[in-house]
């Protein structure tokens, strides 16, 4: 047993199953993310049951999705409130999506289970996906046109499903209208009114140069209502069109309501569905939550403008931070003077690396955009005052506040590639003739670019999942247009933005309705480690082939 423990044989089993169990709870934390977050677009059965309590006359009819059960005592029960019989010592009880928020004003309700009947599958049950309100669960009574009723049963069925499918091309090209088309005709128009404001600010040209600018501003002005009058009017073409179709709805209170087809996203009849319609149902609805803008307070919808956000600050970030962090570390290896004022600044950068990220936040919203932003505005945008342009939270402070927040992980990590590189490697570059800025560029910095890539690595690991800062300089709730677009300069660093690991807070503690909210969590949790995940194997397989390149060139 001593030669055990002196071999040291304890502690490699200890650090095995150390890092064992590290790998076993990342693996089953990501597992659970995942599971959670892609069985929500899992079509789920519908339950039909009745609920009776001791003090209800008569049973209640309820419709909706099992969202999830759990076991209780009886005791804690009857402290909530509920009359529980006395000879239950445990209560089960199911919390029920019973969607239609509008009729009812609650979608989501706890039942016990010893107060329900036994359930049904009503094949005939009808799930709709709104634009508001949430989903809508009921039995279609009849298809209206112009308001009034002209398929009833079967019929109705038939020419809901095709009228569905018809109008999906027309709310297609409404939204393509209303997001894209009308957007840049209102971005053009306040760019020319920016322009014309700063003619009325511009002392250094004559009366007639100002004419002849504003008689053209007129112009294009006047060429950019035209356009806008024939946008709005398809658009108010498709909206009659598409409010001319409606169906009327019986919910599980006996009440019949009518749903207009320009309120409609998807319908669908899950009782009846066969595997293979599931699995297209499921496709499509995580085509349409990765693709689609985010509805209902963040709860219901896509997520393609956090996306869009979280990837365009990590790609401007990491163009910010390698430079300067690579060049931070030559300097302190190579050209710097070994003593105690650059062992000073390495302690610094080292405690720099331990700063809370808010206080990073706290130091971008008063240096990059209260006094940088005020000042370009100031300087460069004085037609847009007192509006900020650069003056306010956008995608390029919160880019500049992370590659602060990330600079020590790259300074310090192609130190370290630094030091690694033999004396033996310049001394035979300098013995051949080379300079020193020759040998550092052509012989060592390309042998560190590995631990280089190591540093980005890990400061996209980092950024990516950062979200205290963020709300202080740039990210928003819900961003009106993407910092990515078809109008010049087609990158918009002025613009706020969404943020994936923002919107999980917002959807997960903020949401007016948390148990809607619950599974985008996890989804969205689920597509940020992916987006993670993906950076940084981009980033693996240059770190590997630069490190063979240079490998064998050393060799």
């Amino acid at each position: 047993m001593k030669d055990w423990f002196r071999k040291g044989s304890p502690w490699i089993w200890l650090s095995g199953g150390a890092v064992t169990i590290s790998m076993v709870m990342v693996v089953g934390l990501v597992a659970m993310i995942a599971v959670k977050g892609l069985s929500h677009f899992w079509p789920k059965p519908v339950v039909e049951f009745n609920y009776q309590t001791a003090e209800q006359s008569e049973p209640v009819r309820v419709i909706g999705e099992i969202s999830r059960s759990e076991t209780t005592t009886a005791a804690a029960m009857r402290e909530a409130g509920f009359n529980v019989p006395e000879d239950q010592d445990v209560v089960v009880r199911h919390l029920v999506k019973r969607g239609n928020r509008d009729v009812t004003g609650q979608d989501f309700v706890w039942y016990m289970e010893s107060f329900m009947s036994d359930p049904r599958y009503p094949e005939e049950i009808l799930v709709l996906e709104r634009l508001q309100w949430g989903d809508f669960y009921g039995y279609l009574q009849g298809f209206l046109i112009d308001g009034e009723v002209v398929a009833v049963g079967a019929e109705a069925r038939t020419a809901f499903e095709r009228t569905l499918r018809d109008t999906a091309k027309g709310v297609r090209e409404l939204n393509g209208i209303e997001r894209g088309e009308i957007g840049d005709v209102n971005f053009r128009m306040e760019q020319l009114r920016r322009q014309e404001r700063a003619l009325e600010l511009n002392e250094n040209i004559s009366d007639q140069e100002r004419a002849e600018a504003r008689q053209s501003i007129a112009q294009r002005r006047a060429e950019l209502d035209e356009q806008y009058a024939v946008l709005a009017e398809r658009r108010n073409e498709l909206r009659a069109e598409l409010s001319r179709y409606a169906i009327t709805m019986e919910t599980m209170e006996g009440q019949v309501r009518t749903l207009p087809f320009n309120t409609l996203v998807h319908g669908w009849r899950p009782n009846e569905m066969n595997i293979f319609q599931k699995m297209g149902h499921y496709a499509r609805s995580f085509w349409d939550f990765i693709s689609g803008y985010p509805r209902e307070a963040n709860t219901e919808g896509g997520i393609l403008p956090a996306i869009y956000g979280t990837v365009l600050m990590v790609l401007l970030m990491s163009i910010v931070v390698t430079p300067f962090g690579v060049l931070a570390a030559i300097y302190l290896r190579e050209y710097a003077k070994q003593g105690p004022i650059t062992q000073l600044i390495r302690i610094s950068v080292n405690n720099l690396a331990g700063v809370p990220s808010i206080v990073f936040g706290v130091f971008g919203l008063g240096f990059f955009v209260y006094f940088l932003g005020g000042s370009i505005d100031e300087m460069f945008y004085r037609e847009t005052l007192p509006s900020p342009t650069f003056g306010s939270p956008a995608l390029i402070w919160a880019s500049l506040t992370l590659a602060l927040l990330t600079l020590p992980v790259v300074i310090v990590s192609t130190e370290e590639g630094l030091s690694r590189i033999p004396r033996s490697i310049r001394d035979g570059s300098l013995a051949l003739g080379a300079t020193k800025a020759e040998t550092l560029w052509r012989t060592v910095v390309p042998l560190a670019a590995p631990a280089m890539m190591t540093g980005l690595i890990l400061a996209v690991a980092r950024a990516a999942g950062e979200v205290a800062p963020l709300m202080l300089v740039g990210v928003v709730k819900m961003a009106p247009s993407l910092p990515l677009d078809g109008n010049y300069p087609f990158l918009h660093l002025d613009r706020a933005f969404m943020h994936l690991g923002f919107h999980i807070f917002d959807v997960g503690f903020q949401s007016p309705n948390v148990e809607a909210g619950r599974p985008l969590v996890y989804a969205t949790a689920m597509v940020l480690v992916f987006l993670i995940v993906v950076l940084n194997l981009a980033a693996m397989v240059i770190r590997n082939r630069l490190r063979e390149k240079y490998r064998m060139e050393s060799d």
